[in-house]
């Protein structure tokens, strides 16, 4: 018998990936709360799309994009979301060319969550790629931006390398370290911090962690997605 998650499935456009997919990262359906559907967009790899806006606009990347979309839609996908929190700079566009809820990246939590708290953290693969127009595009406020707290993982550590390098595969351990790390980076530069949301949607395998080792309520995908279904039910 068909749920109503199953009925409602959100269609995910998909990096060209091969790197391991652990539990709780958006190219694994296992224990998402929202039924997933896949469409992977070719010759899009993460060292092409976790870029600035100037270098991200050069690989001109809507039009894949929308393609993947229509198809993901053709096959039954009630909303769509990305593999990249990076995307968010093309979440008007998408969402203007395709006719179903667009909902790119965690990112566009920023926005109530800064309603509610002094200070968001956010988690990311690249900090000097996430700009400020990312998080513009992603809804804040000019006059918010001083209120965020960003701090990215080690280019050269465990994770960083099997992902950007879209390598075959990656030790869960020494991945979760490494993301692990950035987090202490992040308390340690921002100790009274205590809302943060993964930009990476290959974070949340990691969550867990995370949370036990700084005390954090943690934001991501996964609360997005739930919340969009919700509203949209209602």
């Amino acid at each position: 018998m068909s749920t109503k998650n199953d009925l409602n499935p959100w269609g995910v456009l998909m990096l060209d990936t091969q790197f391991p997919r652990y539990p709780g990262d958006i190219g694994c359906p296992l224990g998402w709360p929202v039924a997933l559907m896949y469409q992977k967009v070719s010759g899009m790899f993460p060292q092409e799309i976790v870029r600035t806006p100037e270098s991200l606009k050069q690989h001109q990347v809507l039009p894949a994009f929308v393609k993947a979309g229509r198809q993901l839609v053709d096959q039954g996908a009630k909303a769509l979301t990305t593999s990249c929190g990076f995307l968010v700079l093309q979440q008007r566009e998408l969402q203007d060319a395709l006719p179903v809820p667009v909902r790119t990246s965690s990112l566009l939590l920023l926005p109530k969550l800064l309603a509610m708290y002094q200070t968001v953290g956010v988690l990311t693969m690249d900090e000097s790629a996430l700009s400020e127009a990312h998080f513009w595009a992603a809804g804040v406020m000019p006059q918010d931006m001083s209120r965020l707290r960003v701090q990215g993982v080690d280019r050269q550590s465990v994770f960083a390398h099997a992902i950007m390098g879209n390598c075959a595969q990656m030790d869960f351990e020494a991945a979760q370290q490494s993301v692990l790390s950035a987090a202490m980076r992040l308390k340690q530069k921002a100790p009274d911090l205590k809302h943060v949301v993964l930009e990476c949607t290959n974070m949340p395998p990691y969550a867990g962690a995370i949370e036990l080792e700084t005390g954090w309520q943690l934001h991501s995908l996964h609360q997005l997605l739930t919340t969009s279904s919700a509203e949209a039910s209602k």
